[in-house]
C-alpha cells in the first residue's frame, strides 16, 4: 500500500495579463462556498459589473508581485512540496490548486493511477472556514481517491510553536507600540450560519500569546483584511484598525499574518502597498510584517507530521 499526501493551496491566474486574472476571478467568485448569493441574482453582477471593473486593477496588482518563476503563491507552494517530498521518501506527494492549476479531482486520480490506496488531503490553510475548505472537499469528492481530509491545524503545537517562534524574533527586532495578527476576513453571514473561524483565528492568537509571556497581551490584537463586496465581514478590518492606532498615538506596528501561510496577493500587495500606503499617510513610522512560513524547513516538518499522524490515527 502507498501512501499519498496533496497540499492544497488557493491558486493563483495563470499569468497576471487581464485576461487571464479575469478568468480566475470568474472561477473563483462563481463557488458557491465563497459567494452564497443565488447565482440567478450574484452572476449578472459578477459578469456586468465586477469582472469588467476589478479585473484589470487586479492584473496591475499580480503583476507587481509577479516573480520570474511565476506567482509567489505557487512558487512558494511548489518549494513546500518538494521539502516534505524530500522527507517522506515513500509517498506520493503533490500540490493541487483549489482554482487554477493543478486541478485537485485531476491531481488525486493521478495519485490512484500511480498507486496511492490512501491520500492525506492537506488544505494550506490552517483555520478552517466554509469559504476555503468547502471548495475543497467539494472538488476532492469528485476524484476516485480515498481520501483522508484534514480539517484545520490551527491548535498543532508545532504550528504554534513556529507562529510564536517567528512573531518573537520579528518583535525583538524594534520597539513596536502595537502587534495585530491580521487573518483573511469572510462575510458576516457565514460566521452567522455557524462558521467557526474567528474562534479559531482567535485561539490562534491566544495560542501564539501562550506561548510568549513576555509579549505584552495589551499590545496585541486580532483584526481581519481582505474584504470583498459591499456586505458586513469578520470585524475589526485591519485598514481601519491601522489607522485608529496612530490616532492614538500608536506609529510602530507589527503584523502577523497566520491564516497566510505563503506569501501572495494579499501579503505582498494589499499589505505591503496598500496597508502600508494607509498607514504612512496617516501619520505611522514603523510598519512590518512577519513573514509567512513560505518555504521553511520548520514548517515542512509540520506538515509532514500532520499527515503521518492523520495517516496512522485517522486524526490530527
Amino acid at each position: 500500500m502507498q501512501q499519498g499526501l496533496l497540499l492544497v493551496n488557493l491558486g493563483s491566474p495563470a499569468s497576471p495579463e487581464t485576461a487571464d486574472v479575469r478568468a480566475y476571478l470568474k472561477t473563483f467568485l462563481s463557488d458557491r462556498s465563497v459567494i452564497e448569493m443565488p447565482p440567478a441574482l450574484w452572476q449578472p453582477i459578477l459578469r456586468g459589473i465586477i469582472l469588467p471593473l476589478r479585473s484589470w486593477r487586479s492584473a496591475t496588482f499580480y503583476q507587481h508581485i509577479w516573480t520570474k518563476e511565476g506567482s509567489p503563491l505557487i512558487v512558494y507552494t511548489q518549494r513546500i512540496t518538494h521539502l516534505v517530498q524530500t522527507r517522506l521518501p515513500d509517498w506520493q506527494v503533490r500540490y493541487a490548486m483549489t482554482y487554477g492549476e493543478p486541478d485537485i479531482a485531476e491531481a488525486l486520480n493521478q495519485m490512484v493511477a500511480n498507486g496511492c490506496d490512501r491520500i492525506v488531503l492537506l488544505p494550506l490553510f490552517p483555520q478552517y472556514t466554509q469559504s476555503t475548505h468547502d471548495g475543497i472537499f467539494k472538488q476532492a469528492a469528485t476524484s476516485d481517491a480515498n481520501l483522508l481530509p484534514i480539517r484545520h491545524f490551527y491548535q498543532d503545537s508545532a504550528y504554534l510553536d513556529l507562529l510564536a517562534d517567528q512573531v518573537w524574533h520579528a518583535y525583538t527586532q524594534a520597539d513596536f507600540d502595537a502587534v495585530l495578527f491580521s487573518y483573511h476576513s469572510i462575510p458576516s453571514a457565514m460566521v452567522a450560519h455557524g462558521d467557526p473561524y474567528p474562534d479559531e483565528c482567535q485561539a490562534t492568537t491566544q495560542g501564539v500569546l501562550d506561548r510568549l509571556p513576555n509579549l505584552p497581551a495589551d499590545k496585541v490584537q486580532t483584526v481581519y483584511q481582505s474584504k470583498f463586496g459591499p456586505m458586513p465581514w469578520q470585524k475589526p478590518y485591519l485598514k481601519n484598525t491601522l489607522m485608529q492606532l496612530v490616532e492614538l498615538g500608536k506609529r510602530n506596528v507589527l503584523i502577523a499574518t497566520p491564516s497566510f501561510v505563503a506569501d501572495c496577493l494579499e501579503t505582498l500587495e494589499e499589505d505591503y502597498v496598500q496597508n502600508y500606503q494607509t498607514f504612512k499617510a496617516s501619520g505611522g513610522d514603523r510598519f512590518q510584517l512577519v513573514p509567512p512560513m513560505n518555504d521553511d524547513p520548520r514548517f515542512a516538518e509540520i506538515l509532514v507530521n500532520l499527515a503521518q499522524r492523520k495517516a496512522r490515527d485517522g486524526h490530527v
